[in-house]
Order: C-alpha cells, then sequence, then structure tokens
C-alpha cells in the first residue's frame, strides 16, 4: 500500500468515527494520525483530507445526494457514504487525477464496505466526475 492511500485510509477512519463517535479535540485527532502515519507529510496529506470533507460535507451531501438514484447519503452504509464523501471531496477540491482517485476509493471500498460496495462506489464516483467535468466546462457568467 502506498503511504498516500495509507493516508486516505486514516481519514476515512477518521470520517467514519466522526458518524458513530465523533473526537472531542484535535489534538486526540492528530494524535490518532500520526500514530498512524509517521510521515509528517502524509499526516499533512491525511489532514487535509479530513477537515476538507468536514469544512464542504454540506455541499458534498448535497451533491451525492442528487447523483446517487434511489439513495440518499442517510440511508447509505456508513463506510460506503464515507469513502463516498472522502472521494468526493478529492474529485472537486483536489488535482488529484480522477481515475487514481476512484481507484483508491474502490480499493478503500473492498477493504473495508460490504460485496457490493466497490460496484456501488464506483458507479457514484463515475457520476460525480461526469459531475464534476461539466461544473468545470461550464462558463462562470460573463
Amino acid at each position: 500500500m502506498s503511504r498516500r492511500s495509507r493516508a486516505r485510509e486514516v481519514a476515512l477512519q477518521i470520517l467514519f468515527e466522526d458518524d458513530v463517535n465523533p473526537r472531542d479535540s484535535v489534538e486526540a485527532l492528530t494524535s490518532f494520525v500520526s500514530a498512524r502515519l509517521n510521515s509528517p507529510e502524509m499526516e499533512k496529506f491525511c489532514m487535509e483530507l479530513i477537515f476538507g470533507v468536514r469544512r464542504n460535507q454540506t455541499e458534498i451531501d448535497a451533491s451525492l445526494n442528487g447523483i446517487a438514484q434511489n439513495w440518499t447519503v442517510n440511508r447509505m452504509a456508513a463506510t460506503d457514504r464515507n469513502v463516498l464523501r472522502l472521494g468526493t471531496y478529492e474529485l472537486y477540491h483536489t488535482k488529484t487525477p480522477y481515475k487514481v482517485v476512484i481507484n483508491e476509493a474502490v480499493e478503500l471500498a473492498k477493504r473495508y464496505g460490504n460485496a457490493n460496495s466497490a460496484q456501488f462506489v464506483n458507479g457514484i464516483l463515475d457520476k460525480v466526475r461526469i459531475a464534476t467535468e461539466t461544473k468545470r466546462e461550464t462558463p462562470k457568467g460573463d
């Protein structure tokens, strides 16, 4: 597993925990991340993902609700929901190539989700990718 993949995995663990039992402090979060990554560069990347998803969660969830046919974010399995939040954040707010984002998300879904998670995540993130490309191509006004 690459170092960035491991950082995404730790970010997913924190985002999942946010859903069920949020951490009390930034210090506890930082300690958790540091103990698992042991690399200032990867810790920074992981924290950027975590705080990016947290900061943009309303936008991300609204986008996922609009894209996921017959599903709402609240009805999704907690693991799938947080893999999708992480992937959507990366597609919308980073320069990571979409193929890397989707592949990384699918691998997390395979590892932590159920038998259908990888296919579900792949399908939804591909739709997010298409929406992202359309959004970028649409003129912002005159």
